[in-house]
């Protein structure tokens, strides 16, 4: 009898759906094209995490060797049969991101206002709209060389930090950029703690209260993360020494050295996995109106 009525519910909620589809186009085009290429930069950027977190596990099992960072998960992606599928469709979703979170910071796409915790806020979605539209084009970059991307012919974190070392004040503008990067790792982690990170999804309670479990668990991972990455950055800089600089896997795989450092990557990489299916929870269920963003109604 449940299984009926689940199937009559989900044969309503379908049509439902896609009625509400066609409003959307018929009323608002732009803001519906836009609509749903935000929920795809969401499912894109789940997906990165999703990567991430699963090799960190496979390479603590024996399974790979190293823990990789985002375009070094998408890069195994090149031994699937549909991997250059799937890397199209997640560099056009990091795009639709980026455009998602130039809505959200420049014009206020969610409403949060001009106070000063709105525009930190707002400061913060923009700067995340530029690493997303930078991985994007990263990510289209990497397929146009694909056949030296798969020999391994891949321009590492280290070689990257050189470049800024060699700008005037580059040691500074490294040891600040590391500083942020830990600065948003703690925020991450604060996050977790303290916000309701399930408010505003339109879905039945019991699905909020697992996503919200769902999100603390990612926030506080990717928070967790993130720390080591900035740490490292930050002594690149004081030491003038580019090699000491290490990407997100870098920074994970350093974790497997410690004192519980196997429990400590493990949590790590759940965490991240955990970051990544909710932004698929947030692709279906996260209201996005971007017509309000210029006024729309």
């Amino acid at each position: 009898m449940d299984g009926h009525a689940t199937a009559d519910v989900q044969a309503i909620a379908t049509p439902r759906l896609l009625r509400r589809t066609v409003r959307r186009f018929a009323s608002h085009p732009w803001a519906a094209t836009a609509e749903y290429a935000a929920r795809l930069g969401y499912m894109a950027r789940g997906v990165v995490y999703l990567s991430v977190g699963a090799i960190a596990l496979l390479a603590l099992a024996g399974l790979t060797p190293h823990t990789r960072g985002a375009l070094g998960a998408l890069r195994a992606w090149a031994h699937w049969p549909a991997g250059v599928a799937l890397l199209w469709l997640t560099g056009v979703g990091l795009y639709g991101f980026a455009g998602w979170r130039a809505l959200q910071s420049l014009f206020d796409a969610d409403g949060q206002g001009h106070g000063a915790k709105a525009l930190g806020s707002r400061a913060g979605q923009a700067l995340s709209g530029l690493i997303y539209g930078a991985l994007a084009v990263s990510v289209f970059g990497l397929i146009d060389t694909l056949h030296d991307w798969r020999h391994g012919e891949i321009e590492k974190t280290s070689d990257r930090i050189a470049k800024v070392m060699a700008w005037p004040a580059g040691p500074w503008l490294v040891m600040a950029l590391g500083l942020f990067i830990v600065a948003c790792g703690l925020g991450n982690a604060v996050r977790a703690v303290v916000d309701d990170l399930g408010d505003g999804l339109r879905c039945e309670g019991a699905v909020r209260v697992w996503a919200r479990r769902m999100a603390r668990l990612g926030y506080f991972g990717r928070g967790v993360a993130m720390v080591p990455t900035g740490v490292f950055m930050i002594l690149a800089g004081w030491h003038e020494r580019a090699a000491e600089a290490r990407g997100v896997g870098g920074a994970l795989w350093a974790l497997h050295d410690q004192a519980f450092g196997d429990l400590a990557l493990a949590f790590v990489a759940v965490g991240l996995m955990a970051f990544g299916a909710f932004g698929f929870v947030e692709a279906w269920f996260r209201p996005i109106r971007p017509e309000f963003a210029l006024g729309g109604a």
